[in-house]
């Protein structure tokens, strides 16, 4: 057996924190030694496994797939307590599956080690694995091996009987005592475990407990682990590996190290050949759908085919040869694929969820280009209409399963799963895992964190990689400089760890919106993991499903379809009913609300980028709508400004050939869509549309090989069709310039519909359409003052909450004005605001606070929630000041008690009037008080609403922080893009920290109009600062803000600080202006002299030209103007908000 050896207990970076190594990565270093077998060996779980299996097989390796188990000694996975000596200890086992059997056991295996067994681990016991042995192959393991361990705690006649139990579960041939030797003190347990074997006659093994690929990772790995038990690599007492032991060591390193015991080596090789498990990746596992009994059509094919015709006699008056034809060939392919069944399995729930009135989506993804299915009512879109194509969701010559992802109300989304589970069953039907991985930025922080860097300079280092999407740290390394500067200089370390564990994963986690449904028990096809919060999932991700030939769906949660249903029904209150499905797309006072960009609310199209496309744009046809929702991504975003240049006549349209006319007419000759790639490859070289989509994909994909092929068909086929050579190879040239970012048209089309209905809905109803957005934002308070902000400028007055008048949710008062919502006040619970309502319905409006307190439910009501109603003005509608209610509690809490007291006991009074006993108990007076301040009251209805309702602090200071704060709270954070970075506001709270060298810095929380920002001023600029940085100071912070940002709450790290009264003298020098290079011209620069020549003054004004990344600076040396507030939002209205600021 010479040189040979195969590692059977390796850890990949599915062992979530403990294994440095991707599953590709070991593979391939598999292959570089010239091992044609390994094992892949997670801590108690299969989460890599058919990628493993998957990577081997590419590579000519025998994929081992087994798991490194947790397992109770002595004890009951069912019993969750801490062990007490050996009675419900947890120890570790390796299981190695030596077939399809085999494979089967370990799913259930893990699965019931995660659903009956978690108790800080996933576990098993002896029991479950006498019952699910066969087909395995056990190994004793590491130190944490139950005999191992006994060995170490000087138990050895426990150690033999736990060797006696585990050969009596797995029989003598299959049980093998693991030796490892890492030149520690505790391998002297492996020394016992070897005379243990040979006394009882036993095999023994060598392996080497592998986490990471090669020794120089050791470093790397040690990080990972401080990164799962939350330690700096400094601390001194931490978990530690023995340095450069535990990595994927060269067969001739194994047999060295074990050249004592060479039959353990070969014990390896015998292992590995009786492990020959098959997985079939050729079939696909679909649940049955039942036809129902009253159908004539028992066929699968037939009843669907008899679904579709009169779905579509339903659809279009008028029955067309091409419809006849596109329908017919739709089917076909579906038959021919074997899919009917999934069609009819989602148009059932699909049609559950709309007879039960659940909103759905019109339709996501390529799903809307099929005819089947708009049909079948799984989508509203027509494809005909809109010339969507079926190959670009399902083709042939592409097999996989289609992919139709549904959205539905996101409050009532999980009524649909519950309906699939009935259906289908409880145990076939589950959520999807997926995995977050440790992508360049994060690796940066997370090893820099470990490493001990503060959280400045590691933030400043992560801030020189590029913003481009999935950037890798080599691509950064490449792409930028600087960052290339630190890595080769002072965070060479730092960034070399990082490069090492770029891309492993991180942790698991739920998948939004995947649900996966098998024919049968889900254990029976793949492993089940339950998350320490309780939810279960998938253990294989959604390709891994995929593969394994299992119907997986994306059941998304869609907010805006539960914003539409909301203002249906608050329409519908008022004795008017809108068919939303039926509204004109051809209304121009909507098309006018997109014009103006006054689209905060609409779906897609409310970031502040968008808004100044859309007000260049001018759509006048939901066409519009669809290419730019298509165009506004990374990558094709380049090309808006041509798209508008070219719809408004600035520009020409070249076609380039006659024959792409048809196809580019509607996006003015620019290719914005997969689908235009597809009819382009059809229309000039004659490939089917099914070819045409693999080409599309190849090019997508980069695939150099298949493009190569591709290409010269392409340019035979153009030839044919009297297209010379040079012409094809150019149209080729721009199909494959576009095909990277061009966007599925069919998605486009269905998610320009939600937001052309969202529109019109705020164009005709805004008070109802407000209401409901506030609704159902009322947990996320960020959210609410922009959407109170957007009220404000509509001229819809948001009132604070009212007992009186006010309901659970938002709801209009009038064509003006809205009541906020009740449940948005925090400590009022439901049962409080149902005891509330009830009572106000029943009995009328309440009188006083006093008959408030008497007539809601006693329980109902204590201090806190009365507390909660006073700060938010819910009782403002009461007599007395909000200070005297506030100061009355008390007294109001005892009378309330009394009256209810009373009337259990039926008491009667002597003078008796109209109420009984309670008539005549005289309500107390309220203490008198001194009425709060404004700005006492404003800080109380923040506290309770997490938002300023009846007025806010900073409204009179509006004009001056529209002026010179460069960022406003409706748009994305903006990063790179060389502008100074700006905010205005209130500070309201200050914390003070100290770093690992003494010094002082702060963490300071600001209030905005708009927003609210959180901080950091390290120790220099806060010594700079130290006498503005004071609670209510209304401040300027320039600074930089984290890309991990969200709209409507920012982080940034101070630069410069500026309080408002010095805020004309110190930032009022250079008024700049950012000018788009491809619309600049002689006469728009003498527009922008003229306006200047109205507004002089002190200030230079300075123009940006955006020129290879970079602004280009033009300093107005003729000319000084004003910052005068006229002035500056006349330039805002001509160049947008985000390109005028003031520094």
């Amino acid at each position: 057996m010479g040189s040979e050896f195969v590692h059977l207990h390796n850890h990949s970076d599915y062992s979530l924190l403990d294994g440095a190594q991707p599953i590709k990565q070991m593979v391939n270093r598999t292959e570089e030694l010239g091992m044609n077998s390994i094992a892949l060996t997670d801590h108690g779980n299969m989460f890599g496994a058919v990628d493993f299996y998957l990577q081997c097989e590419k590579k000519g390796i025998n994929p081992i797939i087994g798991m490194e188990a947790y397992i109770v000694g002595k004890g009951s996975r069912t019993i969750k307590q801490a062990a007490q000596g050996h009675h419900q200890r947890t120890y570790h086992i390796i299981l190695l599956c030596k077939d399809l059997q085999g494979y089967k056991n370990l799913m259930k295996l893990s699965s019931s080690s995660f659903l009956e067994g978690f108790y800080y681990k996933p576990r098993m016991d002896k029991e479950l694995l006498r019952k699910h042995s066969e087909g395995l192959i056990g190994l004793s393991a590491c130190l944490n091996g139950e005999i191992t361990r006994l060995h170490l705690d000087g138990k050895d006649m426990e150690a033999q009987h736990a060797v006696e139990e585990h050969v009596d579960i797995f029989g003598k041939n299959s049980f093998y005592m693991e030796i490892q030797r890492h030149g520690m003190e505790e391998d002297r347990a492996y020394d016992k475990n070897l005379q243990l074997a040979k006394q009882m006659g036993l095999k023994y093994v060598a392996t080497n407990d592998v986490h990471y690929t090669r020794k120089k990772h050791w470093d790397s790995h040690d990080i990972l682990i401080c990164l799962q038990s939350n330690h700096f690599r400094s601390d001194e007492k931490r978990m530690r590996y023995k340095r450069g032991e535990f990595y994927l060591r060269s067969p001739e390193e194994m047999r060295k190290l074990f050249d004592d015991l060479p039959e353990a080596c070969d014990a390896t090789l015998e292992i590995a050949e009786r492990c020959n498990l098959k997985l079939n990746f050729d079939s696909y596992h679909l649940p049955v759908f039942i036809i129902p009994e009253d159908s004539k059509e028992k066929d699968p094919d037939l009843y669907l085919q008899s679904l579709c015709r009169d779905g579509l006699k339903s659809l279009y008056p008028q029955k067309t040869s091409e419809l006849t034809e596109r329908l017919a060939y739709e089917l076909s392919v579906i038959k021919q694929m074997n899919f009917s069944g999934y069609f009819l399995i989602t148009a059932d729930f699909v049609d559950y969820a709309k007879k039960n009135h659940i909103p759905v989506g019109p339709g996501r993804g390529s799903a809307a280009g099929s005819l089947v299915s708009y049909a079948l009512g799984i989508t509203t879109i027509d494809p005909m209409k809109h010339d969507l194509l079926f190959e670009r969701f399902l083709n042939s010559e592409r097999v996989s399963l289609p992919d139709i992802d549904i959205d539905f109300c996101y409050e009532r989304r999980g009524e649909v799963i519950q309906y699939i589970k009935n259906k289908y069953g409880e145990k076939s039907v589950t959520q999807i895992i997926t995995f977050g991985k440790m992508k360049a930025r994060q690796a940066v922080k997370d090893v820099g964190r470990v490493m001990g860097y503060p959280f400045g300079e590691v933030d400043k280092i992560a801030k020189e990689i590029p913003e481009e999407l999935n950037i890798s740290l080599e691509g950064a390394l490449k792409k930028s400089p600087a960052f290339k500067e630190m890595a080769e200089g002072t965070y060479s370390e730092l960034i070399e760890h990082s490069l090492i564990l770029e891309g492993v994963n991180r942790h698991a986690s739920t998948h939004a919106a995947g649900v996966v449904i098998a024919p049968g028990d889900l254990t029976d096809f793949i492993p089940l993991y339950k998350s320490s919060k309780g939810d279960i999932t998938s253990q294989y991700d959604m390709k891994g499903l995929e593969k394994l030939g299992l119907l997986k769906m994306d059941f998304l949660g869609l907010r805006n379809l539960t914003v539409i249903e909301r203002t249906l029904e608050l329409i519908e209150t008022n004795q008017e009913k809108v068919d939303i499905q039926s509204i004109s797309l051809d209304d121009k006072d909507v098309y006018d609300l997109f014009t103006k960009g006054t689209t905060i609310g609409i779906f897609q199209f409310e970031s502040a980028g968008m808004r100044e496309y859309l007000k260049k744009l001018k759509p006048s046809c939901i066409e519009d709508l669809i290419a730019l929702n298509a165009l506004y991504r990374p990558g094709p975003m380049n090309n808006i400004d041509d798209f508008i240049n070219r719809k408004q006549g600035k520009k020409t349209i070249d076609y380039m050939h006659n024959d792409l006319e048809p196809i580019l007419k509607e996006t003015y000759g620019i290719i914005v869509y997969q689908e235009q790639v597809m009819q382009i490859a059809n229309k000039i070289a004659g490939f089917s549309l099914s070819d045409a989509d693999l080409m599309r994909r190849a090019m997508g994909k980069k695939d150099s090989a298949l493009m190569k092929r591709m290409k010269t068909d392409f340019v035979k086929g153009a030839e044919k069709n009297n297209i010379n050579s040079r012409k094809a190879k150019s149209i080729f040239a721009l199909i494959e310039k576009f095909a990277e970012y061009g966007f599925n048209k069919s998605h486009s089309t269905a998610y320009a519909y939600i937001a052309y209905q969202t529109a019109w809905l705020k164009t005709h109803y805004p008070i109802e359409f407000m209401s409901a957005n506030l609704t159902s934002f009322m947990s996320d308070t960020n959210r609410i003052v922009r959407l109170i902000n957007e009220c404000r400028k509509l001229n819809i007055q948001v009132h604070p909450p009212d007992i009186n008048i006010s309901k659970i949710d938002f709801q209009p008062l009038d064509n003006q004005s809205i009541s906020y919502g009740l449940n948005a006040i925090k400590n009022v619970g439901s049962s409080a605001l149902k005891s509330i309502i009830d009572e106000r319905e029943k009995k009328g409006e309440f009188k006083s606070i006093f008959d408030f307190c008497s007539r809601v439910i006693s329980f109902s009501l204590n201090r806190k929630v009365i507390e909660s109603l006073i700060k938010a003005g819910a009782l403002d509608c009461l007599p007395g000041k909000r200070s005297e209610l506030f100061t009355s509690i008390d007294n109001v809490l005892k009378y309330g008690q009394s009256i209810q007291d009373n009337q259990n006991r039926n008491q009667v009074d002597i003078f008796g009037g109209k109420d009984g006993a309670n008539s005549m108990i005289k309500e107390p007076k309220l203490h008198e008080s001194e009425p709060w301040s404004e700005k006492q009251s404003l800080t109380f209805e923040k506290e309770v609403l997490g938002t300023y309702v009846s007025g806010h602090p900073l409204i009179k200071h509006a004009d001056i922080i529209e002026k010179y704060a460069t960022y406003d709270f409706t748009e994305a954070i903006p990063t790179s893009t060389g502008k100074l970075f700006r905010l205005g506001g209130l500070i309201e709270g200050i914390t003070r920290n100290f770093d690992k060298n003494g010094r002082e810095w702060a963490r300071i929380k600001m209030e905005c109009i708009g927003g609210r920002a959180e901080i950091i001023v390290f120790n220099e600029i806060f010594l700079r600062y130290k006498e503005i940085i004071q609670e209510g100071n209304i401040v300027f912070v320039s600074g930089n803000p984290e890309n991990r940002s969200e709209m409507g709450y920012v982080k940034m790290l101070a630069e410069h600080i500026v309080s408002l009264d010095r805020a004309e003298d110190q930032l009022s020098k250079h008024l700049n202006i950012l000018i788009n290079p491809d619309s600049i011209s002689t006469k728009e620069i003498d527009e922008l002299y003229k306006i200047a020549e109205q507004y002089q003054g002190d200030t230079r004004l300075v123009l940006h030209i955006p020129k290879n990344g970079r602004h280009q600076k033009i300093l107005a040396h003729n000319i000084r103007v004003s910052t005068d507030s006229t002035f500056f939002k006349k330039l805002k209205n001509i160049y947008g908000r985000q390109n005028i600021w003031i520094e």
